[in-house]
């Protein structure tokens, strides 16, 4: 168990990646990702003097408020969410919210659907911001926030977290520090979990993806359904192969001011139901594959 913060590490587990045992002898753990974040974000009514653009159709692109961007982020909560959702109700898929805490707040209807829905809740933050730009002390009061506004709409404290394009420096020991939490998934390194020591203490990360994300719809690789519906389709489909000696798992995100609109949302009907037509498939939400590696595969010196 390598220590955090040391330095960067090019190896991992190498040509010999552990056998996961996923339950049922599944040959892959898919989790789909819902970034709650509509109504965290940087605006004029917030006191940020600035409005966010990032993963919406562009805004008005102009200094000042812009009113065409707030109104993209409003549909991500006001329909797109509901869309998403009634897409996962139907085919019984579970998921993960990476849920921004303020967003939350600001959506009772939605928490209660989340909740109904069984889904667990990663922290996505207090608010979709950048944590590399915030001092320790705010870092560390950001958590503490976010950890008791989740707990008062879901109903239940997280237990995973994710910041908004990765962590700063403090992030990870801040999160040790907190106490509660089982996992962080901010890293984009792996296809499996793995251990860290941080300050003398077991960590576990479950690594993201962005490159299995719906954020392509605004970086120009993906225009239709069907561009993101054939990436996703064919990334699963050779890591269902491959598992068939190591499984590895796949984490697909969604935005539903991305996602949820009618023409975009067709990939994820296509996808689920690629995804539910093929045997030995552990569609899962982020804790239980925490969980399972607590279980299975716990901390020893030599990770």
């Amino acid at each position: 168990m390598k220590a955090w913060g040391s330095e960067r590490d090019f190896v991992g587990y190498g040509g010999k990646p552990p056998h996961p045992r996923w339950p049922g002898g599944a040959r892959i753990a898919l989790n789909i990702v819902i970034n709650f974040e509509e109504g965290s974000e940087l605006s004029f009514v917030d006191g940020d003097g600035t409005t966010e653009t990032g993963l919406t159709e562009g805004g008005g692109g102009f200094a000042g408020r812009d009113l065409a961007a707030e109104s993209m982020f409003e549909f991500g909560a006001r329909v797109g969410f509901w869309r998403v959702l009634r897409i996962l109700s139907e085919r019984k898929a579970p998921a993960t919210i990476f849920g921004c805490a303020l967003a939350l707040e600001r959506n009772p209807a939605a928490c209660a659907a989340i909740r109904e829905a069984g889904f667990d809740v990663c922290s996505h933050g207090w608010r979709w911001i950048r944590h590399q730009e915030l001092s320790l002390e705010d870092e560390r009061e950001h958590i503490r926030r976010a950890v008791e506004s989740i707990t008062r709409t879901i109903g239940e404290r997280p237990l995973g977290w994710y910041c908004r394009y990765g962590p700063s420096e403090n992030t990870r020991r801040l999160v040790v520090e907190e106490g509660g939490f089982l996992y962080d998934s901010d890293a984009y390194n792996d296809e499996l979990p793995y251990w860290l020591a941080v300050d003398g203490r077991p960590h576990l990360v479950v690594p993201y993806s962005l490159a299995t994300n719906d954020g392509k719809y605004v970086r120009g690789a993906a225009q239709t359904g069907d561009d993101l519906f054939l990436f996703l389709r064919d990334h699963f489909d050779l890591l269902y192969r491959e598992g068939a000696v190591l499984p590895k798992m796949m984490s697909v995100g969604i935005h539903l001011r991305l996602t949820g609109h009618a023409g975009r949302a067709v990939w994820l009907e296509r996808f689920l139901d690629h995804v539910q037509s093929q045997s030995d498939v552990w569609l899962c939400r982020r804790i239980d594959i925490a969980r399972h590696w607590m279980e299975h595969h716990p901390p020893t010196r030599s990770r």
